[in-house]
């Protein structure tokens, strides 16, 4: 709820003008009113509408800076006329009105030209760019006509007035990392995958990684969802990391190396965070040194995820991406207290980005480490990599074993494809939840694959003892739910069903319920603040611990989470860390406030009809081992699109690029 002067977001039309403002009625709507921590919002202006929060904004020049964003960021396709000239020439009607040089048939004009671009403008940005404009022609027509008819200016035309504007997408904002996901696509339409490539890494630098292994949150808001079928987002994504490799080519950064600014960071941990931190910091100028406790780079996608997801040659070239921009890395170097100390004196800052690498218990009775045949995930994940990504260690037999997984994350279905890999002769996985909610965890492709595969899922269930002889584990009872609706009308609520328990025999119990993080080397004079869960505390926005200079980012800051998550974090906080070290303080760029308005606000709206679009067109799938192929090994199983098929899903494609500005 936001309190406005005048409002049409979203259709919802809120005009108190001429009310006192303690009778002003409030939007439905979580508008920006507040800027920052130090300025208000006087307008925000967008695809969707127009917002005044108080009576003292020109609304002409306001319409005219809007106007002007259109050129500014020139994500106008220039495939048509309306979009190509239409908002060239919003623009200088609009200035013409505001300097006081204006004519009647000016407004004619705009109408006429904002209609144009409305119905035939190809892509969202050429069609939405009036909406806002032609409100407020329609609202205060009086004052576009009192300068008309005085010819003088508006009224803070000659003011310095703050505007401060953010391109974005419904499937960018819902993006953690807030790729440029449009731009990446286009790239794939026009066969320039080098463009597509620098598109992602402008924010992503793990292309290979997130075109494989990303959950796609992108694709719940992708505006083609309405229309038909999402956009196959993250498969478009690794064509042009996968183009650069398999063409031996150099890296294609999105920016240029800066030359050494003297600055020096530590950064403790080489996962997805800790990697996605050292790129953008070292583009900067900025020496970083990665510190790793495993013998190798990667973290946990390196040596929990598996070969058939994620091929190391894959990863690694993400890897030697963030080296190629001179960063130094530093393997089987468990950091410690007394180095946080020495860091916090020889860097200027320091990023912790160590994940959450121990498994977390089951809960059930018995349930005792020195069981054999009791194994974390984290553990069996480990062997079962760095055997098969390095040869380091031994391999996994699970030849003629019975495996239970309890679970229902990522993590766990890795251990469940594993153990089918590994040749165990039966593998369960034990999860309290339904289908739908394992889905929506991981993905309906990683879900059906386990199953193709022979994973057999029991739901609704949970372990209640692990039963052993002479610490050897035997079987376990496991407990039977139910979902009871709640008479009030509330969330249903799992019950125990009684007499339904019953007992499986196995050979391994591996708990996937979660991990947590070790922060033994936090020195406990820093006394530095955690969440309840125990993970380190940060305000989830600039990632600053409550120790000055000393950073987090990642699981170990947030809990487990995806790879984009953690990405999204790292980029942020590595902004963040960038401008401390310059000037003592922490701070956001106006881009970065400006995502976090727009994530509150929702750029996608599930419920709005889209049309002018081509319905029914379907979306591509690309080819995938056949079960039978792939249960026995660590190829990879998805093949990724060929190139028609590429082309043909980058023309499903809407570009819904959005315009966002707010008056300060």
């Amino acid at each position: 709820m936001s309190k406005v002067y005048f409002s049409t977001w979203n259709g919802e039309l809120v005009n108190n003008v001429g009310k006192p403002q303690e009778e002003w009625e409030e939007s439905a709507y979580n508008l920006p009113a507040t800027y920052d921590d130090h300025r208000d919002s006087k307008a925000f202006i967008g695809w969707d509408g127009v917002s005044l929060f108080n009576e003292d904004v020109d609304v002409i020049r306001l319409a005219m800076e809007y106007a002007a964003q259109y050129q500014v960021y020139s994500e106008a396709c220039g495939r048509c006329a309306p979009g190509r000239w239409g908002g060239r020439i919003l623009y200088d009607q609009l200035d013409k009105i505001a300097r006081g040089e204006g004519a009647i048939a000016d407004m004619d004009h705009l109408k006429e030209i904002g209609k144009s671009m409305q119905i035939t403008s190809k892509c969202e940005i050429g069609k939405t760019v009036p909406n806002p404009i032609i409100d407020l022609m329609t609202h205060f027509e009086d004052e576009f006509m009192d300068c008309i008819n005085n010819q003088k200016p508006s009224k803070h035309y000659n003011d310095e007035v703050g505007y401060i504007a953010k391109i974005t997408a419904p499937c960018t904002d819902m993006c953690p990392a807030h790729v440029d996901i449009p731009g990446y696509i286009e790239g794939v339409r026009d066969l320039r995958f080098d463009d597509s490539l620098q598109a992602t890494r402008q924010t992503m630098p793990l292309a290979h990684v997130c075109g494989r292994v990303c959950p796609h949150p992108c694709e719940d808001a992708c505006r083609r969802t309405n229309l038909d079928e999402p956009i196959a987002i993250m498969e478009l994504k690794r064509l042009g990391a996968d183009y650069e490799t398999d063409h031996g080519f150099g890296f294609f950064h999105p920016m240029e190396k800066q030359p050494s600014n003297g600055k020096k960071v530590a950064v403790i941990g080489a996962g997805p965070a800790g990697l996605t931190t050292a790129y953008y910091l070292a583009a900067e100028g900025t020496q970083v040194d990665v510190f790793e406790e495993l013998p190798v780079l990667g973290g946990e996608v390196a040596v929990g995820v598996p070969e058939y997801r994620m091929p190391i040659d894959k990863y690694n070239q993400d890897i030697e991406c963030v080296r190629d921009m001179g960063v130094n890395f530093i393997t089987n170097t468990k950091i410690n207290a007394d180095d946080m100390r020495r860091f916090e004196a020889e860097y200027d800052a320091t990023m912790v980005a160590t994940g959450t690498r121990i498994s977390k218990k089951v809960h059930c009775d018995n349930e005792r480490p020195e069981i054999e045949g009791y194994w974390s995930a984290i553990e069996m994940l480990d062997q079962i990599n760095l055997w098969d990504k390095y040869e380091i260690g031994e391999a996994v037999d699970l030849t003629g074993k019975t495996v239970v997984c309890v679970g229902g994350g990522f993590t766990s279905m890795d251990v469940v494809r594993c153990s089918i890999r590994a040749n165990a002769k039966k593998v369960y996985m034990i999860y309290r939840r339904d289908e739908q909610t394992i889905i929506r965890n991981t993905t309906y492709e990683e879900y059906h694959e386990a199953v193709e595969e022979g994973v057999e899922f029991l739901f609704h269930s949970a372990v209640n003892t692990m039963v052993d002889e002479n610490n050897v584990l035997k079987s376990l009872l496991i407990d039977k739910f139910e979902l009871v609706p709640d008479p009030d009308g509330g969330r249903p609520s799992l019950e125990k069903v009684e007499g339904a328990s019953y007992t499986i025999e196995t050979d391994f119990l591996i708990p996937a319920v979660s991990q947590s993080a070790d922060l033994a080397l936090l020195p406990k004079e820093w006394e530095m603040e955690m969440t309840s869960w125990g993970t380190i505390k940060t305000n989830g926005k600039d990632y600053m611990t409550s120790r000055r200079g000393i950073f987090a980012s990642g699981d170990c800051e947030y809990g487990p989470m995806t790879i984009v998550n953690a990405v999204g974090q790292a980029k942020r906080g590595a902004s963040v860390m960038s401008r401390f070290m310059q000037t003592g303080e922490i701070s956001l760029t106006d881009d970065e406030i400006m995502e976090d308005h727009l994530r509150k606000l929702k750029v996608y709206d599930k419920k709005e009809k889209v049309e002018g679009w081509l319905p029914g067109l379907p979306r591509q799938e690309s080819e995938k081992l056949g079960v039978d192929v792939r249960k026995d090994n660590n190829r990879e199983v998805n093949l990724g699109f060929t190139q028609e098929e590429a082309m043909n899903e980058a023309d499903r494609c809407m570009r819904c690029y959005y315009i966002a500005m707010i008056a300060t």
